[in-house]
């Protein structure tokens, strides 16, 4: 599992990938698969709540500051790429644990691919930020990679990259009496990129089918939604 020490090491990283993150990430079958799964979950959950008052951490080159009026990133090679996509948008260097904007300002705050790369300990400390930054009964959104997937399938990372695998016990226990579980998804049980293109239009219901099942926890990544209370 990553500790704090891999900081400097996956800032570095992503200043360097930043100018072919999306084409490396998401001109796919699996990228453009996982981002239409992740658009469609926060279409549904923010669907009554203004962009106003949200912000995505680790929002990269902007590619879901659709859903916010903050992008906050700590690569500010990600962030110079943002601004040509998203001139508009109020843009700021931070990280999960140092998010810079005043407390109890927030409706929403949500962070993808972002969490997979932490220690349970900043995983921690990124809850109590966002508790203090969110309004009450504002909410937090974010993914992580399914402990238990990685069990099934005897997956084990071996450095920092996605490497911080977690169950919904597991955020139980992070979350404490400071949150309420509201929502919980999976994403990717079938490896759609990897089925033949003819067949895909038949496993992707089912995929979406299964990943909100009882059996979410046995996809590749799960997603969570947490109100502040």
């Amino acid at each position: 599992m990553p500790n704090s020490n891999h900081q400097p090491d996956i800032k570095s990283y992503y200043n360097q990938l930043a100018q072919n993150y999306d084409d490396n990430r998401f001109n796919n079958s699996y990228g453009q698969y996982l981002d239409q799964q992740e658009r469609a979950f926060l279409a549904d959950v923010l669907m009554d709540i203004s962009s106003e008052n949200c912000m995505d951490i680790g929002c990269g080159t902007g590619r879901l500051l659709d859903y916010a009026n903050y992008g906050v990133d700590f690569s500010p090679e990600m962030l110079k790429i943002a601004a040509q996509k998203y001139p508009n948008k109020i843009l700021l260097e931070g990280s999960l644990t140092n998010i810079p904007i005043e407390n109890d300002h927030l409706d929403v705050i949500y962070s993808f691919h972002v969490i997979m790369h932490q220690d349970m300990d900043t995983t921690q400390e990124f809850l109590n930020q966002a508790h203090q930054k969110l309004k009450r009964g504002g909410k937090l959104i974010f993914d992580f990679p399914s402990a238990k997937r990685r069990k099934t399938v005897q997956h084990q990372q071996k450095d920092w990259h996605a490497a911080n695998q977690m169950t919904l016990l597991d955020i139980e226990k992070l979350a404490g009496s400071q949150w309420k579980i509201i929502k919980s998804q999976g994403f990717l049980f079938f490896p759609i990129h990897r089925i033949p293109s003819s067949l895909r239009s038949i496993f992707r219901p089912l995929d979406n089918f299964i990943c909100r099942s009882f059996f979410k926890e046995y996809a590749s990544y799960l997603v969570i939604v947490l109100e502040k209370q």
